[in-house]
Order: C-alpha cells, then sequence, then structure tokens
C-alpha cells in the first residue's frame, strides 16, 4: 500500500494553499510510487547497466553476475534521472551518467566491505567472502575504472569530470577515517569533512552528473551538485543514527562502535560529557569494542546525552537547506518525486 506525502496545511480542492517545500512536514512514499515518473527509464539503465559489467573473464562476469544479481535500492540512478528530469530532457547522457555513478557505489561497497572486513552485504555474502581479499579489491578496481572509461568512451568529458572527482573524494573519505579511527580525537568539523567526501560527494555527483547530461549552464550543475551534497550529508546523519535505535534496520546495533567509527551523536555526547565519563566512553571503543555489554553502555551514554536529538535537528536542517535549492526549480512531476524521494531517504527506518 503507498503512503501518500501531502503537505500538512493543503486542503481539499484547486484553491488549496501550500506552504514552501523547506517548511512542509510529509509522509513518506514507497520506492515504487516514487520512481513512477522515470520507471520505463529506469527499466531501461537496468539493461544497460548489466550489459556494462560483461567483460570477456570468466572470473570478472561470475563475480559481477553475482554482484547484479544482489542489487540495492537504486536510490543514485534515481537522483540522477529525477535530477536529469527536472533541469531538462532526459537523453542518452543520462543513461550514461547513471551507469557510472551505479559503478562508483558498487565499487566503493566491493572495497568497504573489504577495509571493514564485513563478509555480509544486504542479507548475502560479501564479495570479499565468497572470493577473499585480492579478488574483491581487484573487482573494486575493475568498476572504478570501468566508470572512468565508460565517460570517456562516449566523450562525456564534463560527466567525466565529475565521475573522477568522485572517485577522488570516497577514497580521501575513507583514509581520513581510518585515520580518526586510530586516534579517537575527531571534532565535529572533521565528521562532515569525511562524511561529506565519502558519501555525500557520490550523491553529489548523481545530482550534478544528471544536471549535467541534459544543459550545460554551470549554475544549474552547480546548485545540483549542492543539493546532492545536502541530501548525501543528511542520508549519512540518518544512518549513523540506526547505530543507536531500537528497530531492525538491517545492519547490526553499534556496529559503527565496534568499527571505531565516531558519528555524530557519539561526538556530541563525547563534547558534553564530563572527563571521568568520556576517559570511560573512549576506552571501551578503543579495547572493549568487541563486548556487547560495553558496547551496550555506549549507546544508552549516547541515548541520554542528547546526541541522538542534536544529530536529528542537523539532519532536518540539511534536509531543509536541499529542500530551499530544491524550490528553485519549476513545478514539475520529477520535483515532485526528487522532492519525495528525499523525504523517503531522510525518513527510511531501515
Amino acid at each position: 500500500m503507498d503512503l501518500y506525502l501531502v503537505p500538512s496545511n493543503e486542503s481539499v480542492g484547486n484553491c488549496a494553499t501550500v506552504q514552501p517545500l523547506s517548511n512542509a512536514k510529509f509522509m513518506v512514499k514507497s520506492l515504487d510510487t516514487i520512481r513512477r515518473p522515470i520507471e520505463q527509464e529506469l527499466k531501461e539503465f537496468e539493461k544497460r547497466f548489466r550489459q556494462s559489467m560483461k567483460s570477456h573473464v570468466p572470473l570478472l562476469d561470475k563475480v559481477t553476475y553475482y554482484i547484479v544479481q544482489r542489487k540495492g535500492k537504486q536510490i543514485r540512478p534515481m537522483f540522477v534521472f529525477l535530477s536529469a528530469a527536472v533541469c531538462g530532457s532526459i537523453s542518452d547522457s543520462t543513461y550514461i551518467a547513471s551507469t557510472f555513478v551505479e559503478l562508483i557505489h558498487t565499487a566503493s561497497l566491493v572495497h568497504d566491505d573489504v577495509v571493514d572486513d564485513s563478509f555480509e552485504r544486504r542479507g548475502f555474502f560479501s564479495v570479499n567472502a565468497l572470493w577473499k581479499n585480492k579478488i574483491a579489491v581487484l573487482v573494486g578496481d575493475y568498476l572504478f575504472s570501468h566508470s572512468l572509461t565508460l565517460a570517456l568512451k562516449h566523450q562525456e568529458f564534463r560527466l567525466l569530470q565529475i565521475s573522477s572527482n568522485a572517485v577522488n573524494e570516497i577514497a580521501v573519505g575513507e583514509l581520513l577515517q581510518i585515520e580518526k579511527a586510530r586516534r579517537l580525537d575527531i571534532k565535529e568539523e572533521v565528521y562532515y569533512e569525511i562524511i561529506q567526501r565519502k558519501t555525500a560527494s557520490l550523491i553529489a555527483a548523481a545530482c550534478s552528473s544528471g544536471a549535467a547530461s541534459v544543459t550545460k549552464d554551470d549554475e544549474i550543475i552547480e546548485k545540483m551538485r549542492l543539493f546532492g551534497e545536502k541530501i548525501g550529508i543528511a542520508f549519512q546523519i540518518k544512518d549513523d543514527l540506526f547505530d543507536f535505535g531500537t528497530d531492525d534496520v538491517g545492519k547490526p546495533l553499534g556496529i559503527d562502535i565496534k568499527e571505531k567509527k565516531m558519528t555524530l551523536p557519539l561526538i556530541y555526547a563525547l563534547e558534553n560529557a564530563s572527563k571521568s565519563d568520556k576517559r570511560k566512553v573512549i576506552n571501551i571503543i578503543k579495547r572493549h569494542n568487541e563486548d556487547k555489554n560495553k558496547v551496550a553502555e555506549v549507546i544508552n551514554f549516547v541515548r541520554n546525552s542528547g546526541g541522538l536529538e542534536y544529530a536529528t535537528k542537523a539532519m532536518v536542517q540539511y534536509k531543509k537547506e536541499a529542500f530551499d535549492i530544491l524550490e528553485t526549480f519549476p513545478a514539475s512531476e520529477a520535483k515532485t518525486a526528487l522532492r519525495d524521494l528525499v523525504t523517503f531517504v531522510t525518513e527510511r527506518t531501515k
């Protein structure tokens, strides 16, 4: 059953007064409903994406086939197509943009599982669990390089610039996170730098490449990049909040603590804690992060500190800023769907 997204002060009939996007309260639509304006484009994208993954190496084909069969929600291709439709008419370049964005995303997930020693992805064995780290790293490298050569092959030089920058930002963000995890001295501004590079840069690339596939107007492309960056930051904060939740979201509770990842709720809690509490919590994260009871102590510490409320407020602010940008574009079915997609990624329950 679909959930319908309705501004909180909307009345029935043609005389309805609708408040601005940035201030409206919405219910979350299902992804199936959100994707309807671009349903045919997404089906065509799937065919092209599967084709782009094929090679002449049997082992590589076997691994990439396994990956494709376990596709995710395709959030990033949706951002590409909807951004393109908001800025112009979806073109062949849009399909190229959506394909390289999904290739980069897939490659980053394969590499993440290696870095995090994770043997599960979306309820299935990860690539490194089945084929070991060496093959997983090489497959990830292939997907990254393939995304860049795809843009080059079609002489999409603006798209190549966007995708190359995203690959660079993801790598730098991952290394920065690893460095800070060793020292556990991360401040809020460093946290934002990490998630801007590691997560938000790819959603920014999805939105800006969607725009760049239909227009050469640098101002519009930059506007969509900034829109995507703000959504990416809000998306990551929402993901961080799951670590301290109570519901089953397909992600083990406290996994970020076990991996020594300093997230916004935890950073806020530590910055506002007494010296003794701060030493105790940092000691648990450093030395007892595999102890379920100790990890539960940290989770309760964050819950009781106001850290969840603080992070939620920050997420809502970034979403508002994204809505403010979107509000500058003309009304359209794609704009409504893009607004709904933003609501979905920031209000999702898993």
